[in-house]
């Protein structure tokens, strides 16, 4: 089938890579004139797990091609709208995209045209959309306007379009609800070649859940908002359990077995970030709050998420009593893993305020530092763990990418000038970590202190370099 996809950011692309792979021909365009550029010229504008490959190899079977809005439209017979929806200053959602695209089809289109929503909106957006729609149409329009909210994470956006838990589609027609299935098919029935996987295990086959248009929207917004409650909750169960003594992992992990509960997103640290669950909490809560209804809930699962990087820099305070002119290595600044993402990022407020105390901090990033230099332009960028570590009086993990784990301690231990790690993401076991001579503050554990064994090879190796220095400087 022939279909369009508006808007080349992570679902944009996303998507119209994806829908390529299955087997339609695909048409992707983007406002942004330089990324346009890029992406004609085959350099990805954004750094995202397989997704390059995928489009690589879209282009070069001729199933995708990037290009103007008009030509997105005179192409396909369903079209995806993945633009942007920013907060607004109220907490809104910015929907001035999704109606300038809405007012492009209409003025453009004729025949029959599948309008469906892939951007997050708030619930009755769809309603406007055929007002909208109507209103504009100027050529004979013949048109369904459907919802099909994403639920793509950052760094496995590839791995969750083609093998998903659910498909929801949010219709009024039968006919826009055959075409979404006809469209999905090679994903439900997992018919496609995975460029994944060389031998793509069978999977089990993803829901096809179809509803109404409003009831789709919503299932977006609810699951994003469910989820960051989830991360708040345990964040908070954290501030507790240090206070008592207990060890939040333990905590987590006997909640998770729970089948009613689960272990996914139970993992407290300094909040969640990213462009989804912050923007997505603040919208629905205005979306209640039009709707007359009480959505305190949320509002404190915001003030919980908010006030975790105040704590994350308290814990900073605690340890270096002082912070004016301390050395602070930052290892990530990605609101997660796998992406080079930091808008909403907990790294740039928390980079901030230690920098507003007076910090010398010193950064590294696997992916996204080129991306943070315009909210942090005045911090030292480093070219690995260890030269942002060097001389450093903590380190401070904000991201838990998996090159992080693989650190040689020893090394580490010689670099620094106080062997101090504040781990906002809980990545190592507190024992391991002293035993290499560290100091191991965490999130929701107690704090350990270097191994004596640790402290003495850490002696007996300055020791011996200090007498290889005197051997040297009398030769």
């Amino acid at each position: 089938m022939k279909i369009s996809v508006i808007g080349a950011g992570y679902v944009g692309l996303t998507t119209d890579a994806c829908l390529s792979q299955i087997g339609h021909d695909v048409f992707c365009s983007e406002s942004d004139i330089d990324k346009l550029s890029k992406l004609q010229s085959g350099v990805m504008p954004l750094f995202e797990p397989h997704l390059e490959k995928v489009i690589e190899d879209a282009r070069r079977s001729g199933r995708l091609h990037f290009g103007a809005t008009a030509e997105a439209i005179d192409w396909g017979r369903a079209i995806f709208i993945c633009v942007g929806t920013p907060p607004l200053a109220n907490g809104d959602a910015d929907l001035s995209a999704i109606e300038g695209v809405a007012r492009a089809i209409a003025k453009r289109a004729s025949g029959y045209r599948l309008v469906v929503e892939k951007s997050t909106v708030p619930v009755q957006t769809g309603s406007q959309l055929r007002k909208h729609l109507s209103k504009h149409n100027t050529n004979g329009l013949d048109y369904d306007v459907a919802s099909n909210p994403e639920f793509l994470r950052e760094g496995s956006s590839v791995e969750d379009f083609l093998h998903p838990d659910r498909i929801v589609v949010g219709v009024d027609s039968a006919r826009a609800a055959q075409l979404l299935r006809e469209i999905y098919e090679p994903i439900i029935t997992q018919r496609f070649t995975c460029p994944l996987h060389a031998d793509c295990p069978k999977r089990n086959d993803p829901v096809f859940l179809v509803t109404d248009t409003g009831s789709a929207e919503l299932i977006k917004h609810a699951s994003n908002s469910f989820l960051a409650m989830k991360i708040s909750f345990i964040n908070m169960v954290a501030n507790l359990c240090e206070v008592v003594g207990a060890d939040v992992t333990k905590v987590a992990q006997g909640m998770g077995l729970d089948p009613r509960i689960g272990p996914a997103f139970l993992s407290p640290g300094i909040g969640f970030g990213g462009f989804c669950f912050p923007k997505d909490v603040q919208a629905f809560i205005r979306i209640a709050q039009k709707s007359g209804c009480d959505f305190s809930l949320l509002k404190e699962v915001e003030k919980i998420n908010q006030r975790r990087i105040e704590e994350f820099v308290e814990k900073v305070r605690q340890e270096l009593w002082v912070v004016r002119g301390k050395k602070i290595a930052v290892w990530g600044l990605a609101f997660k893993p796998n992406t080079d993402d930091v808008r909403f990022a907990p790294s740039i407020a928390l980079v901030k305020s230690l920098m507003a105390e007076g910090a010398d901090v010193r950064a590294y990033d696997p992916e996204a530092m080129e991306k943070a230099k315009s909210d942090l332009p005045n911090i030292s960028y480093c070219s690995d763990p260890y030269q942002a570590a060097e001389g450093a009086d903590a380190i401070v993990i904000v991201t838990e990418w998996d090159e992080f784990r693989q650190v040689n301690w020893k090394r580490l231990r010689s670099t620094v000038e106080h062997p101090l790690v504040i781990d906002g993401r809980n990545m190592f076991v507190p024992e391991e970590i002293s035993r290499h001579g560290f100091r191991y503050i965490s999130v929701g554990r107690n704090s350990v202190v270097p191994s004596q064994s640790a402290i003495a090879d850490v002696n007996g190796q300055r020791a011996t370099e200090a007498n290889e220095d005197v051997q040297e400087s009398l030769a």
